[in-house]
């Protein structure tokens, strides 16, 4: 699973295979979620409160990377990097 950003602890990736909507998948402290693209909608599992704001905070900011990514992933090309949160 490709990593595209880390901040605070938690890692931003995606799958080159993954089905759509399209959404990117974040780790942290052995908690995953999925979040959609376009919506910014939890799609499954679960983060603590503080975390999962910090990762819809970041994911508003870079939502047009976040689709140029998706975009890269389903073409089987090499991701690029996001910047995280400061």
């Amino acid at each position: 699973m490709p990593r595209i950003c880390s901040f605070y602890g938690i890692v931003i990736a995606m799958f080159h295979n993954d089905h759509p909507p399209a959404h990117f998948h974040a780790t942290y402290a052995g908690d995953e979620i999925r979040v959609t693209i376009d919506t910014l909608q939890i799609l499954s599992g679960s983060f603590p409160r503080r975390a999962q704001a910090m990762v819809l905070e970041w994911a508003t900011l870079h939502q047009a990377e976040l689709a140029s990514c998706w975009e890269q992933a389903r073409a089987h090309q090499p991701l690029g990097t996001i910047d995280p949160l400061p």
